[in-house]
């Protein structure tokens, strides 16, 4: 491990001057990417093909383009990260305190009598059913609060803390029994009305982060900081996607591996998909028809709060289209942190959802606080290793997520397909 990524510099923070030029650069090449797709627009309609060299300035835009909207979302997340590590009497009881201060110890010298005291106190603090010492609740709620920033399915999606292996869930997959009736009037369950018990286990995921002992010994190092930063990043990178792509196999069960079955043919326990036009590519005659029969597939009450989801390469294929009238579908964000938006509804970035090709979801589109569920096991644990890889101290960080679709009408997809 670089000992560089242990430095306080890691808690410096973006200035608002710095977020906003971010900005301005990003829609100044938005508007150079707009020019340079309507010059390859007019000469393919003139022409019947677009000159190589415009090609290519499109291309090169799109990837500034591409760039230049990381550079801002880095920006945002950044200013949003606040500083742990510094005590607030107001918030912190005397009992946390403590548990903080268990912790910091066994973190830096390994001496674990602290936190067996508080065990043995029955508090909360202590050690883990999995092994290894509970973080103190503010590092841990930081480390879920980052990776919700960092994870895009999480941020969507409809999260549970649960405390132990598993959540059962009762779901009517009919609509629940409703109507008129007097005040004193016997209520009947309706007939039709079918109960789906699901069930969603939480599942071990873990990382390693590694350290010096002379850096763990330097009081200015912030540790609880620190393994917040490791972690954050590997745990929202293994949980995107799963969430998206995960078989259910000691992981979370993702939203694509789900059945699928065409919108017209739509059933409980499947997702309903919409074809594009064409085998791994949109319609060369009304490409943009397909994405509003996706949008009009999901009912009225799902699109309040519907959006899209797609990774950057479709993004870049969407972002060229036009409405009849010559306006783009896609439009930049509105303020730094916010998301693009694709017909007016938001556009988020999945980079584990699949690339155009034939059959491929590639777009999903849904209410995905409705449509998908994580479930969070509480506490993250952490068990000190000086000896596997000495002279480094390894930190074995572990928590337990899980996650599956609990409304299979709440998303659609879009398969690159003819039918």
């Amino acid at each position: 491990m670089n000992n560089e990524s242990m430095l306080p510099s890691l808690e410096t923070k973006s200035s608002p001057a710095e977020v906003s030029s971010a900005f301005e650069e990003f829609h100044r090449a938005f508007t150079a990417f707009r020019e340079a797709n309507d010059e390859r627009l007019a000469q393919l309609e003139t022409r019947w093909s677009s000159d190589v060299v415009t090609e290519e300035k499109v291309a090169r835009i799109e990837r500034a383009l591409d760039d230049q909207k990381r550079r801002v979302e880095s920006f945002a997340l950044d200013r949003a990260r606040p500083r742990l590590g510094v005590e607030d009497p107001a918030r912190d009881d005397a009992s946390a305190r403590e548990h903080k201060r268990a912790f910091l110890q066994y973190m830096r010298g390994g001496d674990a009598a602290m936190l067996l005291r508080l065990e043995g106190k029955a508090l909360s603090a202590g050690s883990g059913a999995d092994g290894g010492y509970l973080v103190p609740p503010p590092a841990e709620q930081e480390i879920l609060r980052r990776m919700t920033l960092a994870s895009p399915i999480r941020s969507l999606a409809s999260v549970r803390t649960i405390s132990g292996p598993s959540l059962r869930k009762a779901y009517s997959t009919s609509g629940p029994a409703a109507g008129w009736t007097a005040e004193t009037d016997q209520r009947v369950a309706g007939a039709t009305q079918k109960i789906a018990d699901m069930t969603f286990p939480a599942m071990e995921l873990y990382a390693m982060p590694a350290a010096t002992q002379t850096l763990l010994d330097d009081a200015v190092i912030d540790v609880e900081q620190w393994i917040a930063e490791e972690v954050q990043a590997v745990f929202a990178e293994q949980e995107s996607a799963a969430f998206v792509n995960g078989d259910g196999v000691n992981k979370p069960k993702g939203f694509l591996s789900a059945p699928r079955v065409a919108e017209d043919e739509w059933a409980w326990g499947a997702i309903g998909y919409v074809p594009s036009g064409a085998a791994g590519a949109f319609a060369t005659s009304h490409p943009s028809d397909p994405l509003v029969e996706l949008v009009y597939a999901l009912k009225a009450g799902y699109r309040q709060n519907a959006r899209f989801v797609m990774n950057r390469k479709t993004q870049s294929l969407v972002r060229r289209m036009k409405t009849a009238t010559g306006e783009y579908l896609w439009a930049p964000p509105a303020s730094p942190g916010a998301p693009a938006s694709l017909m007016s509804f938001p556009v988020v970035e999945a980079e584990d959802m699949p690339d155009v090709a034939a059959d491929a979801p590639a777009i999903a589109f849904g209410d995905f606080n409705r449509g998908y569920l994580v479930v969070d096991r509480q506490g993250v644990s952490v068990l000190r290793d000086p000896y596997s890889a000495k002279p480094y101290v390894l930190f074995y960080t572990t928590k337990r997520v899980g996650g599956g679709v609990q409304d299979f009408d709440a998303i659609k997809l879009m398969k690159f397909a003819v039918s």
